[in-house]
């Protein structure tokens, strides 16, 4: 399957005439994402509301640490990928360009409500919706995924002490919370494990490797319940900003990586439900290996809470979790699933 997107090499999308007929603006400075994308919502004069997202790579963090010059939403827009989405997921997007000084424009539909916060808990029955759902996208593009995406090793490193360094020495703060907490998770952690997921995070390469002999697919990339909405018995999967090619796997473990604190099912319970759902999507070894690959992911999290965060409650619960991750990428490591 191939992601047409030829049009952003050549010239310019004309900016599109959807935004015209606004009648009402406001910027929306407290949502949820921490790319640094600009947000606004927009009513126009037939009572729609849109939320609108304004992207370069100078302004994004994710677009700006994973390359390209356009927004990855763009081109599966212009694609057409998100339209063969399986029944029961569907996304936010009704249009997008790029304008004449190069920003990415998306425009959402309003969720409202419907969008999940960090501070939503799933429920066992939504849990399983949400990992039933994202299945089916996985063996929906199982061994056929589209070109064109965010390369795997730029989405496995994204956090890396490199490079948050230098961003984090521009002022960015969450760049310097990741460097801070990828210090802490080297003091603090088993050297068994920080050692090689350290060499990982230099250069993921091995890791990303392994992972492509697996059952590839499309992977949303940065799966979490703020990425989500539930309308009917649709589940929306929102900011597209880093979809790649690799298992699904991958996905799962970084939606228990963010959210497991916030999921009724135990990790246990979310992995399980999941390879029954995933049926030839799914092998043991991708799994092991998208486990080491959360921890490659949001390890300095789990250390920076476990050691600093105020509340001690959060401070303990974090601690027993980067213990788990912990465990389970010392089980991959000393298996030689890698």
């Amino acid at each position: 399957m191939v992601c047409g997107h030829q049009w952003c090499h050549g010239g310019r999308v004309a900016p599109s005439e959807l935004l015209h007929d606004a009648v009402r603006r406001v910027v929306m400075a407290d949502h949820e994402g921490k790319s640094g994308a600009g947000l606004e919502k927009v009513w126009l004069a037939d009572g729609r509301a849109l939320v609108v997202k304004r992207v370069t790579p100078e302004t994004d963090l994710t677009l700006a640490l994973t390359g390209g010059n356009v927004a990855r939403e763009c081109l599966l827009w212009h694609s057409g990928l998100l339209d063969h989405l399986p029944p029961g997921v569907t996304h936010a997007l009704v249009d997008a360009w790029v304008e004449d000084d190069g920003t990415s424009v998306i425009v959402m539909r309003d969720l409202g409500s419907a969008m999940l916060t960090w501070s939503d808990h799933l429920s066992v029955a939504a849990t399983h919706r949400v990992i039933d759902r994202i299945a089916s996208v996985h063996r929906t593009f199982l061994d056929d995924p589209p070109t064109g995406l965010a390369p795997l090793p730029s989405v496995l490193d994204i956090f890396s002490p490199d490079r948050m360094a230098t961003l984090a020495d521009q002022g960015n703060e969450l760049c310097a919370l990741a460097r801070r907490g990828w210090e802490i998770f080297a003091e603090t952690a088993p050297f068994d494990v920080t050692g090689p997921v350290m060499v990982l995070l230099a250069d993921p390469t091995r890791l990303a490797d392994a992972l492509d002999e697996g059952p590839v697919t499309l992977c949303h990339g940065d799966l979490a319940t703020v990425n989500m909405a539930f309308e009917g018995d649709d589940l929306v999967l929102l900011d597209w900003a880093m979809p790649t090619v690799a298992p699904g796997a991958l996905d799962i473990a970084r939606f228990l990586a963010g959210c497991s604190s916030v999921v009724e099912p135990s990790r246990e319970e979310v992995l399980v439900a999941y390879a029954d759902a995933a049926g030839p999507a799914y092998d043991e070894r991708s799994m092991r290996l998208a486990l080491l690959a959360g921890l490659v992911w949001l390890g300095w999290n789990k250390a920076l809470d476990a050691a600093e965060n105020p509340d001690l409650e959060v401070r303990e619960r974090e601690r027993q979790d980067l213990d788990w991750w912990v465990r389970e990428a010392r089980t991959t490591l000393q298996d030689g699933w890698i």
